[in-house]
Order: structure tokens, then sequence, then C-alpha cells
């Protein structure tokens, strides 16, 4: 799958309820990769976005009342329309707004891909204290954990850490593409989301596209940080190695791992 060629040539439309401190640094990686973002929180306008999209990115990094209730619109109406779904529960659990608005979007909106972090991801799968904010404190990104929360919401699972776990419940892919700089940068959580989205809404395979889509944001990284002397410098680094990214380096470069899930026990 050439995803980021049909991403050039397609030039899709990504919808993005995103939060105020990533906004403009989510626009400028989807314009990288050659997609065409929107970026647009009112209520009055979540249905007719929606409905021209090509994929609609839920973040609720910044919530509001009315942003929840925008996301409700824009969620429900791609569902109609056959458009892909990308959610990231920022910091899921910090709080019981937030909490309760991201609960409401799973048991009301078909999410094609959750993105999160492993402190995140973990908070869907059991309820767990450990999220304090937008970083995760678990140490580790269980596949277990992951594939728990993909077979919960019937969806696809790209949980992020220092190895990245992508799963659609049944398979699992492991990538050790990145850099340590991500985490300094904020929002680089964030526009991994709005990316998936762009790699999914011209895909026939969710969880192959997300795959692509985490190696390939990866590999970007890595050559950043080879060209970057710190932080400041990283980012427009990065945004133009997402320009410059093409396929066949993401199959050249990946560094993947097929993992395979423990059954459970009726004791475990």
């Amino acid at each position: 799958m050439d995803l980021l060629a049909k991403i050039k040539a397609k030039n899709p439309l990504i919808y993005n309820i995103t939060n105020d401190v990533v906004a403009n640094f989510s626009a400028n990686g989807l314009l990288a990769i050659g997609a065409s973002p929107v970026m647009a929180n009112a209520l009055q306008e979540a249905e007719d976005f929606a409905k021209h999209a090509d994929a609609v990115i839920l973040n609720v990094g910044t919530l509001t009342k009315d942003q929840a209730e925008a996301m409700l619109v824009a969620g429900q109406t791609a569902n109609k329309k056959g458009i892909p779904v990308i959610l990231d529960p920022v910091a899921i659990g910090v709080t019981p707004f937030r909490t309760n608005v991201i609960y409401d979007i799973l048991s009301t909106i078909d999410v094609a891909a959750i993105r999160g972090n492993a402190g995140e991801i973990a908070f869907l799968s059991d309820g767990s204290d450990e999220v304090k904010g937008t970083d995760s404190l678990i140490g580790e990104n269980d596949p277990h954990v992951a594939a728990e929360v993909a077979q919960k919401y019937q969806t696809v699972v790209m949980s992020t850490g220092k190895t990245d776990v992508v799963t659609d419940g049944h398979h699992v892919t492991l990538c050790r593409n990145g850099s340590a700089m991500l985490p300094y940068i904020t929002g680089t959580g964030c526009l991994l989301t709005a990316v998936s989205g762009a790699f999914i809404s011209v895909a026939k395979d969710v969880y192959r596209a997300s795959v692509k889509a985490v190696a390939g944001y990866g590999i970007a990284a890595e050559i950043a940080r080879e060209k970057a002397a710190g932080s400041g410098s990283f980012i427009p680094a990065f945004l133009d190695q997402l320009y410059l990214l093409e396929d066949q380096t993401i199959a050249d470069d990946s560094a993947l791992e097929e993992f395979t899930l423990k059954e459970k026990t009726k004791h475990g």
C-alpha cells in the first residue's frame, strides 16, 4: 500500500476538532504529508464539515462543553457517511468531565482507531488511576492491554511509548521507530493522531494503515533528530522530514515486529 502517494494524490480533507495547544502544529504536519486540514471546533459547523471530510479527528486536549457537543455531532455524522473517526483521549482520567465525554464518544460513535499514550490506553482498559496528565506514568506499553482495549471497543488501537503498539485486538505490531526527542515537543502525539487519520482515510485496512502511519512518523522523527541541535530546531526539521517522507522509506526503514498475544486462562 503506497499510502503516502495516495494522500498526496487525493489531498484528503482531515477535519480536526482538536485542542488549542496543538492546532497549528497538527495543521502544518498534515499539510506536510499532503493532506488538507480543517481545524474547527464550533458546534454549528460540526455536521457540515464532517459530511465533507475524509476523516474526522476528535482530540479532547482542551475540552469545553460546546466542543464536546461538536465532537458527538461530528462523529455521529461521520458514522452515517462511512467516514473514519479517530479518537485521541488526551489525559483521560484526570477529571470526571473529560473522562465522561470520552466514554460518551465511545458509547455513541464507532471509532475506526484510538491513538493514545500507554497510560491513556491503560485507563481505557481498566480505569487505572495512573494517568495524571498528558504524559503517561506507565513505564511499559503492554500489548495485551492495548489489545484488550481494541477488543472492548471493536477498533484499532495505537498505544505510543518507547515502543509503540498497534493492534486490532487480534493482531499486534510493535514499532521501534521514533526519537527520544518527541516527548520534549508539545503535541507530537496529537499530530500522530491526525497523521494516522490521513493514512486511514485513503486505505481499506485500518490496522495496516495505522502501522504505516506510526512507523513513518517515527522514521521522520529519527531523521529529524540527526539534523536538529535540540528541541527548538527539531520542530522545523521534523516537519521537513514529514514533507520529504516517501512510501519506499517507510518500507525500507520500518522497525516492526509481529507480536503474538498470550491466550487468557480461566484463572488469569
